[in-house]
Formats: C-alpha cells, structure tokens, sequence
C-alpha cells in the first residue's frame, strides 16, 4: 500500500489557501465603484456622484421648528399701529408699544425650559464668544474695545433691555453692524443658552446703574475749600 509523503501534502493545501485567499482580497480591494468628485463616461453629465432629488434634506436638518431655529414667530401677527387722528397704541402699562412695532416677527419667550445646566452652558459660551466684546458684564467694553476696536453695544441700554430673545437669535445668527453672524460657529442651542445667560446679566446690572460712584474729579472738588486755597 503506497502512502504519499505528509510534506507535499501540507504544502499544497497550503498553496492553494494562499493563492485563494489572495484573489478574494483582490477583489475586495479593487472593485468595480464609482468614487465621488470623479468623473465617469457612464452618465451624460459626466459625474459619477448622482444629484440629490430636488427638494432632498440631509437627515437631521429638517427644521420644521420656526421659532426654535429662526427666533421667528411660526404665525407673524401685525404690529399695532397708529389710526390718523386715533391714540396712540400703547401697552397694560400705558407705555408706547414701540419695541413691539420695531420686532413683530421676533420671539419673546424661549423655546425651551432653561434650566441651571443650560446657564452654565450659556455663560462658558459667552465668555468665548461675546465677552471679547461685549465685556464680562455686557457693557460693551470688552477687551477688544480697549485695544481700539469700535465700541459694542451695551446690553444695559433701554433698547436691548426690552428687546425680545428672538431679536438677540437673529443677531447672533445673521451678524449686527459690524458683528458678523456666528451660525457657522454656535449651534442652535448654544445661541439660546448664550441668550439666556444675557437675561441674567440684564438681570444682575438693573439695579447697578443707579448707584454712580462719585469720580475722582467730583470727590476732588467737592474736598477743595471754598476760600480757594490749594491743597497739597
């Protein structure tokens, strides 16, 4: 009885797990696809990328909240209006709607709950993004306004005091004056956090702006005797 050699036998089998183990690779490596951006003689555009359907949103980017991603009111209402000859349109309080006629469309309460994370959030993202500024306090006197740079707006003026959050949305999302738009670098719900944090500031300096200190000048006058000798 003729018995073949162990050997050769283990090195074939060896051989031919080899050589099929390499053609699949092969073909894993190099198939037949088309890769994006290049161009293709298949299609009459010449593209081997196919155009989306018109009208195609990329998941995640349907925003069908209006007021969440625009600060815009889903169901603009008119603004109250003066008739000729009539009164003038005034609040409850009796005060002159004119922050109403200036911001129609803007929304005045948040789309969400704040909660003390969401301010937390808000005030890291301020101190990046606006304190540069606007200051740490929201004056406008950031440190880029000490080196020169045109003076930002004061968040303590009468006219961002009542100004409603969606007017400040708007501002952070399409830019102010000379403040470009900052869409491309804070996302939807930091812009609201930022928003919130800015109330609170609004809310912490309310009572400030009453107690003027006394300048050194006035303190330097009010001390000089009324005979007018000099003091040394």
């Amino acid at each position: 009885m003729l018995r073949w050699p162990r050997k050769p036998s283990c090195l074939l089998i060896a051989v031919v797990c080899l050589l099929s183990s390499t053609g699949c690779r092969k073909d894993m490596q190099d198939q037949p696809r088309m890769k994006p951006y290049r161009s293709s003689t298949f299609f009459r555009d010449g593209l081997s990328s196919r155009q989306p359907v018109e009208g195609t949103i990329a998941r995640g980017l349907l925003k069908t909240d209006k007021e969440l991603f625009t600060g815009k009111k889903a169901q603009t209402t008119a603004a109250p209006q003066a008739t000729p000859g009539g009164p003038t349109p005034r609040s409850s309080s009796g005060a002159v709607t004119s922050i109403a006629a200036a911001y129609p469309d803007d929304v005045d309460t948040f789309p969400f709950p704040i909660t003390p994370e969401v301010m937390a959030r808000g005030r890291q993202r301020y101190e990046i993004f606006c304190s540069v500024c606007h200051g740490s306090t929201g004056y406008g006197d950031g440190i880029v306004v000490r080196r020169g740079f045109r003076r930002a707006a004061s968040y303590h003026d009468d006219r961002l005091r009542q100004a409603p959050v969606g007017h400040f949305f708007d501002v952070i999302s399409n830019g102010w004056g000379v403040m470009p738009s900052y869409a491309s670098q804070v996302p939807v719900q930091d812009r609201w956090a930022i928003i919130a944090y800015i109330r609170a500031l609004q809310l912490s300096q309310q009572n400030q702006q009453t107690k003027i200190p006394a300048t050194p000048a006035l303190s330097a006058q009010s001390s000089t005797p009324a005979s007018g000798g000099h003091q040394r």
